[in-house]
């Protein structure tokens, strides 16, 4: 009885916890939607969150008796694909392409066919297995997929793409949850979120180690001043260098994923 308390507790905790994840991107939406372009933010963590999504909603429907996994994950299906949406219509057109063919070949081809697959070739129990590992794989892409922007924060040395909230709270997700999969005893649920931790860790990690001291200027901010004449000269070939740099840099992070 008082596991099943704790167990309780830790699904309500993990629920609250994962809609602050989903929250989390609003900022970084809000700045895209305000400059009306994604700048060097990227399509792959939502894409892959949503696709985790729905693969847990399967995953909670054909194994029941789990309703905090079917509540979490069916607003994650609708607050990820609001971010998609937005992505999709401030992107420029090489990336929103990228993104549209992502969107495509995951979320509605590979999940397609998983659905179609399990159903077709396994059981009860089985189907239960198959799609359970196959959401431990998935779920362990979403806590993945931000390595592109750790690798693009080790070259430039900026966390400016790197939403520090999400790395957050994603962490205290990862948390939550694993001890809501020891409680039950679902190893499904709980061996993603072991890797999650490590990765949000790292992540924090890097932010502390990048994040610029407090005062200082960011290149946008040193522009505005240069503008209006209150940087001499002699720093102007050097701010611009500095702008070119991160631009080429983001870009072919870009063209790696």
């Amino acid at each position: 009885m008082a596991a099943n308390g704790w167990a309780l507790s830790a699904g309500i905790l993990g629920n609250i916890i994962s809609f602050m994840v989903f929250l989390a991107p609003i900022s970084t939406f809000y700045r895209i939607c305000k400059k009306k372009s994604t700048e060097g933010f990227q399509v792959v963590p939502y894409v892959v969150a949503l696709f985790s999504a729905m693969l847990w909603l399967y995953y909670a429907f054909i194994k029941t008796n789990v309703i905090f996994l079917v509540i979490i994950n069916s607003i994650g299906c609708v607050m990820e694909a609001i971010y998609i949406g937005l992505f999709l219509f401030y992107a420029h057109k090489k990336a929103r392409l990228h993104a549209a063919k992502l969107f495509l070949s995951l979320d509605v081809g590979v999940f397609a066919a998983i659905v179609v697959t399990t159903y077709l070739l396994s059981k009860g129990d089985n189907r239960i297995t198959a799609v359970g590992w196959i959401s431990v794989g998935f779920s362990v892409c979403v806590f993945v997929s931000p390595l592109s922007i750790m690798k693009l924060v080790i070259k430039t040395k900026s966390v400016e793409f790197m939403p520090f909230y999400l790395s957050f709270f994603l962490t205290l997700c990862a948390v939550a949850w694993l001890f809501y999969g020891l409680l039950i005893k679902d190893i499904y649920v709980m061996l993603p979120n072991v890797l999650g931790l490590v990765f949000g860790i790292a992540q924090i990690t890097l932010y502390l180690i990048y994040k610029k001291p407090k005062g200082a200027k960011t290149i946008e901010e040193e522009e505005a001043a240069m503008k209006k004449g209150k940087i001499i000269m002699p720093f102007v070939e050097d701010v611009e260098e500095k702008e070119k740099e991160k631009i080429e840099d983001v870009n072919g992070i870009m063209a790696e994923v």
